[in-house]
């Protein structure tokens, strides 16, 4: 009976696996985790980089999630990119490890097949599960296609001398949102693995918010300080020279 549940469970991935392939083609990058649920530190065992590394050969442009990303990719990481995640699904005798690829609201898109590892020692261990569950990735045939879909661009110059245009509420419109984009106090949230990146009108990178087991509390990342809310306003809260600061954030989600 075992065996033929794990058949099917196979058969089952294997099938979901080719009917999504074909998606891959429209995400311009990966971002891989900066930090895998099974190593207690950033990148341990450089079980990221390793991930990062291999994801690269297939040809994809890979970041980890802690660094730098080009400007394309901070601005919209749904549109633009996977996020590359590492389960692990060890047992006391086998380190096993499956690579898997997410959209931005954590649908799983591909899932490798299970690498496993006979070795003793940790990170020689995990670096052979990964390396073997990326050697399963057969199926994945990658060559970037960008979407033809254009968006409009709006003149906002023409649309202000434009008096008579039949459809001044759609400009009035217009102007509003732009307004709005310019204004530098609201935050706009993006998803990223665990959280999101709060970013300002720049467009820059403010502040880094994880998530924890509360719905409306944030970890601030590299900060001691949270993120919260309260009522229908949020707040940041952090400590100077030993006083608690507390500051109104307006975050758009």
């Amino acid at each position: 009976m075992y065996r033929f549940t794990f058949t099917l469970l196979v058969v089952f991935s294997s099938f979901f696996a080719i009917g999504q392939e074909l998606n891959l083609d429209n995400y311009k990058y990966i971002i891989v985790a900066d930090k895998f649920h099974f190593v207690r530190e950033v990148d341990g065992y450089q079980t990221s980089s390793l991930t990062k590394f291999l994801l690269e050969k297939k040809g994809f442009q890979v970041f980890v999630s802690n660094e730098n990303f080009p400007d394309d990719l901070s601005l919209d990481k749904c549109k633009n990119a996977l996020f590359a995640d590492v389960k692990d699904q060890s047992d006391f005798l086998t380190t096993k490890s499956i690579i898997l690829l997410n959209d931005c609201k954590g649908n799983i898109i591909y899932t490798s097949k299970v690498g496993r590892s006979k070795l003793k020692e940790y990170k020689k261990a995990y670096h052979e599960s990964i390396r073997n569950a990326f050697n399963t990735m057969t199926d994945v045939r990658y060559s970037y296609k960008p979407s033809e879909k254009i968006e409009p661009k709006v003149n906002i110059s023409n649309d202000l001398s434009n008096k008579n245009n039949s459809s001044k509420d759609t400009l009035i419109e217009k102007k509003i949102e732009f307004k709005e984009i310019l204004n530098p106090e609201i935050l706009y949230a993006q998803p990223i693995l665990n959280g999101f990146q709060l970013v300002n009108a720049i467009p820059k990178v403010v502040m880094m918010i994880q998530k924890t087991t509360l719905k409306d509390l944030f970890l601030v990342k590299d900060s001691q300080g949270i993120v919260y809310k309260e009522g229908n306003d949020w707040f940041f809260e952090y400590y100077v020279d030993n006083q608690i600061v507390k500051k109104q954030l307006q975050i758009k989600f």
